[in-house]
């Protein structure tokens, strides 16, 4: 049995520090697939850029067309309003309008 290891910048716990995370899945219209996928590769880079991103992670499902698998630490409140806002005004934001989101709001337990 294998344990995936998540290693955080500057030894920082995010389970103890008021880190703010999300975690869960999105659901990509078969239309909006393609240029999904493509913006998806640019909005990763700049979220990674961002000053309070401790852990961005999406991924495609292989065996479900259409669900990318999602997970988002920031620092704090903050960071992840600071992201909120900028994915809204980006590219992503227009690109992504038509997505269906499911997401937990984790405050503990990463």
């Amino acid at each position: 049995m294998s344990s995936e290891v998540i290693l955080y910048p500057n030894n920082l716990n995010p389970a103890s520090s008021g880190c703010l995370g999300i975690k869960g899945y999105i659901l990509v219209p078969p239309a909006d697939l393609e240029v999904v996928r493509k913006e998806l590769v640019h909005h990763q880079r700049l979220t990674h850029q961002e000053p309070g991103c401790l852990v961005f992670e999406v991924t495609e499902s292989e065996s479900e067309p259409g669900r990318f698998d999602v997970y988002e630490v920031f620092v704090d409140q903050a960071a992840f309003d600071a992201h909120q806002a900028r994915m809204k005004s980006s590219r992503w934001g227009a690109v992504s309008v038509h997505i269906e989101r499911h997401y937990q709001i984790l405050s503990e337990n990463f």
